[in-house]
Order: structure tokens, then C-alpha cells, then sequence
């Protein structure tokens, strides 16, 4: 019986612009280093993208609502509550009631979970900045257009939020 080796050509669609596709993959290698070295920090602690995700926005806006962290996040209650259940009872979120309506539950990071959030916002801050320096005089700018551009609805749920009057600290 022969050998044969069969390599599949890699597939060529001639109907997309080969600069497009190589963006396509830059933003998927991009993403990937972006959420490494975080990734790696929150394994060790048994956590995942999903608490990176919960810990940035609550840290992000002490007070948030579950149902407005919802909207951000775009998962099923039930996700939600299974990594919030995780987070709260190792320390790193709290949660409150309202003062105003008792089923509110509003969020706020407890100090080690402060700690944490900013351990991890200082590495992609700076992985951010580096590549950031190397573009020209508005290409900030640019970047974070582009960005915009990507997104399904230009306003996000956080300047939604923040027109309505942001959350803050605990009075």
C-alpha cells in the first residue's frame, strides 16, 4: 500500500482582500497576548476570563447593578451568577443591597479584590502604551475609532451608564 501524504492547500478566498484577512488575524493574535499574562494570573487563583471580565467593570464602576453588569457582559444570568457566587465567596467582590429598592444588588470590589483588578489593569495598560507609543502623532485617536467601528452598538452600556449617572463609592 503507498504512503500518501495529503497536505490540504490552505484555503484561498479570492473574495476577501488579503490585507482584511491579515487584520483578522492580527486581532485574534493580538487579543490572545493581550489576555495571556492576565489569563495566567487568574488561573492561578482558579479564576477565568469570565471573573477577569466581572472584577474589571465592578472595580471599573463601584456600585454597578447586576442587571447593568448583565447588559455589559452579554451572558445569561445564570453564567453570571455562577463566577459572581465564585468571586464574592473568595473575597474579591462584595455585594450590596439598595437603599432605595431592596432587590437591587449593587457590586463593589472588597480591597483584595482592588488589588487584584489593578494588578491586571497595570499589565494591559502597558502592553496597551507600548504599542500605542509607536504610532504616530493621533493615532490614539485612530485606535480607539477603529475600535468603536467594531462594535455592534458604538455606545456601550458604560456611557449608558454613565449619562444616567455613574455609580460611585459607598456613601
Amino acid at each position: 500500500m503507498a504512503d500518501i501524504s495529503f497536505q490540504p492547500e490552505p484555503h484561498r478566498d479570492q473574495d476577501n482582500d488579503p490585507e482584511t484577512l491579515a487584520i483578522i488575524e492580527h486581532l485574534f493574535f493580538a487579543y490572545r497576548d493581550f489576555v495571556g499574562e492576565p489569563d495566567a494570573i487568574l488561573a492561578e487563583l482558579g479564576f477565568g476570563r469570565a471573573h477577569h471580565r466581572v472584577l474589571h467593570f465592578v472595580h471599573r464602576n463601584p456600585g454597578m447593578t447586576v442587571a447593568v453588569l448583565l447588559e455589559i457582559l452579554q451572558i445569561t444570568k445564570q453564567s453570571l451568577a455562577r463566577v459572581l457566587k465564585n468571586l464574592i465567596e473568595t473575597g474579591y467582590i462584595t455585594q450590596e443591597t439598595g437603599p432605595d429598592d431592596r432587590r437591587q444588588r449593587l457590586l463593589y470590589t472588597t480591597e483584595k479584590g482592588a488589588v487584584l483588578a489593578e494588578k491586571l489593569i497595570a499589565i494591559q495598560s502597558s502592553r496597551i502604551e507600548g504599542a500605542l507609543q509607536a504610532l504616530p502623532a493621533g493615532g490614539r485617536s485612530d485606535v480607539r475609532d477603529f475600535l468603536r467601528a467594531l462594535m455592534n452598538d458604538p455606545v456601550t452600556p458604560l456611557e449608558s451608564l454613565n449619562t444616567a449617572g455613574k455609580p460611585g463609592d459607598r456613601g
